[in-house]
């Protein structure tokens, strides 16, 4: 079990969730002692019966009776890292739970979500020609980056110049604890616009404030911390359209339309997303009749 907690730790689980997954791995090991088998052998079928197990309720997961739906989903997710775990280091060839899902589970639908066509025209309606020049063509591409790419505040922190490839036409996005690194396509007209702002406008900005440093998306002061800068582009898009609401809005919008596009695991992977029941999250169910349902009885004014 100490390799396993080795495993989570490497892979950035937080301190104070490792021991729910190390419990939820031994007592599922405890249950196959006891069934006659083991979580490096164990079928799907036989892992059913795991669940049935769980789901009546036994003094050690549930003293009181039958589990909730939600809180077996939980249970199931932590085994589904474990399964993960046995797979890298070889004890497995496959994770037989990982498309599992545990039916009951009430899902939350995403009703403030912006439409593709709305995300688009905040980009093209947000002006580069009024105000200080060099402040709004860096907020274009950071707008960019939001519609296109889905970063977000902390992904925009973390970018340096390094990271656009121009002649890829590509964005490597750093990982974090929190999130996996992985590599976008940048839109052709974006490609122009970076190029412009790599060779003029962030110079300038390196100039005027007096910084040196390899961040590729700079605040106007002293400082190099971009919240203040996302905040008042965010005001900017209110005045644009009154549904916007703030950049997280932006990022949520983005996912569920790349979950109308492509499957759950490219979803994942252009997200960032560690785990895929983060993305999981964004999968809603009777999505467009909800939206027609909404616009009929509580158009916009």
């Amino acid at each position: 079990m100490n390799r396993y907690i080795h495993y989570l730790e490497k892979k950035g689980y937080n301190s104070k969730a490792i021991p729910t997954y190390r419990r939820s791995a031994a007592r599922f090991a405890k249950w196959c002692a006891a069934y006659g088998t083991t979580a490096e052998t164990i079928d799907y079928k036989t892992f059913l019966k795991y669940i049935e197990h769980l789901r009546k309720g036994d003094s050690q997961s549930n003293p009181k009776g039958k589990l909730k739906p939600r809180t077996l989903k939980t249970y199931i997710g932590n085994l589904k890292t474990y399964f993960d775990y046995l797979v890298e280091e070889n004890y497995r060839e496959q994770n037989i739970i990982k498309e599992l899902n545990i039916k009951g589970v009430k899902k939350t639908i995403i009703t403030n979500f912006l439409e593709f066509e709305e995300l688009e025209d905040l980009y093209y309606s947000y002006p580069t020609n009024k105000g200080k020049e060099i402040a709004r063509k860096r907020n274009k591409i950071i707008l960019g980056l939001l519609v296109y790419q889905g970063l977000n505040t902390r992904d925009l922190q973390l970018l340096e110049v390094e990271n656009i490839q121009l002649y890829k036409g590509k964005i490597n996005i750093p990982g974090t604890k929190k999130s996996n690194a992985r590599e976008i396509e940048l839109k052709p007209f974006q490609l122009m616009e970076f190029m412009e702002y790599i060779n003029e406008v962030r110079p300038r900005i390196l100039r005027e404030t007096n910084k040196a440093t390899e961040q590729l998306l700079l605040p106007i002061g002293r400082s190099f911390k971009l919240h203040n800068t996302v905040h008042k582009l965010a005001k900017e898009l209110k005045e644009i359209n009154q549904n916007f609401m703030d950049v997280k809005q932006i990022r949520t919008s983005v996912i569920i339309s790349w979950l109308r596009q492509y499957n759950l695991r490219k979803a994942q992977y252009l997200a960032g997303h560690k785990y895929i029941s983060s993305t999981e999250k964004y999968v809603q169910d009777d999505l467009e009749s909800l939206h027609e349902t909404i616009n009929t009885y509580h158009p916009l004014q």
